[in-house]
């Protein structure tokens, strides 16, 4: 096991609370600030924390610079015999190119299921017919809700569920940071909550909406976002300002 199967564990484990509630947003916002620390720390990563505008590919997703061999994150899996009605890991799933070809990850779930990292994209067709949840119309509508609570429900079943249901693989699961197009997706996702949070004071410090997934509390700025083993557990409003001392950045 290394660092980089620590944080598809740790989402999967403990970040799953935080789906379809309040803290979804401020949760994945130190859990990308997390990958970034480590990325510089133990990596030697110099550059900044990078999002993909997939606003810019709606109408053609499976064309986008982000999947390119050379200078992205690599394609598709290999295109023949895929079960067409279930989405897998593994076996003829293997990303075939770029930088991460024939990588092998380990949790599945949770349990430690060792497999290639996966991906499984819809057809082009099918791929291109889901673009209009991440366009940027429905963007500019997601940003126009005035409630938190109700913009982050937009987002989330919106751009935040169509994005893994075409790439597929391990994306389409709760292991889903195997697949480094999750961080630039999510971190996309924390864009558009920070840009949100520009369009009026008030929006700064909203925050509603469920405390947890299924849960009937109602959300606090002061309840704690647990991070398992990669940090400490920390309050919401301490999330809620990109421009803090400890995430110290801007769009």
């Amino acid at each position: 096991m290394t660092l980089y199967d620590d944080f598809p564990h740790v989402h999967d484990t403990t970040g799953a609370f935080s789906h379809d509630a309040a803290p979804f947003l401020p949760w994945h916002r130190y859990f990308v600030h997390l990958y970034e620390r480590t990325l510089r720390e133990d990596c030697g990563y110099k550059g900044v924390m990078t999002y993909w505008d997939w606003t810019l590919d709606w109408e053609h997703p499976t064309a986008a610079p982000v999947w390119d061999p050379v200078h992205g994150f690599g394609g598709d899996s290999s295109p023949h015999s895929r079960p067409s009605e279930e989405v897998i890991v593994g076996q003829d799933r293997c990303v075939i190119d770029g930088p991460f070809a024939g990588l092998q990850v380990h949790w599945f779930g949770e349990h430690d299921n060792p497999h290639c990292l996966s991906r499984g994209f819809l057809d082009k067709t099918n791929f291109d017919s889901i673009g209009y949840r991440f366009s940027p119309d429905a963007v500019e509508q997601i940003l126009g809700r005035k409630d938190y609570h109700d913009f982050q429900q937009d987002l989330e079943d919106g751009p935040h569920l169509a994005i893994p249901h075409g790439v597929g693989g391990d994306f389409f699961f709760t292991v889903a940071p195997y697949d480094p197009v999750f961080i630039l997706h999510h971190t996309q996702l924390d864009r558009l909550w920070w840009r949100w949070q520009q369009i009026r004071p008030s929006n700064g410090m909203a925050y509603s909406g469920p405390a947890s997934h299924g849960s009937e509390d109602a959300a606090s700025l002061d309840d704690m976002l647990p991070m398992s083993n990669l940090a400490e557990s920390i309050k919401v409003r301490e999330l809620m300002s990109t421009e803090s001392d400890m995430l110290c950045y801007r769009y």
